[in-house]
């Protein structure tokens, strides 16, 4: 008879399927919450002449 089982991977593939989907969604997170303190940089940056300031501000 067949075996009607298919096993699709290892229980190593799934554990770092696992660990891979835990870190992405900790990432997603992270930048999520760090939204504003990047948009208010953005801001700051572009109020003391983004890529035009050159070397006036070290």
């Amino acid at each position: 008879m067949k075996d009607r089982h298919k096993r699709t991977g290892t229980a190593a593939q799934t554990v770092l399927t696992a660990e891979i989907a835990v870190v992405g969604a900790l990432a997603l997170a992270l930048l999520a919450t760090n939204i504003p303190s990047l948009m208010r940089e953005m801001k700051i940056w572009r109020i003391a002449g983004g890529l035009r300031a050159g070397h006036r501000y070290p």
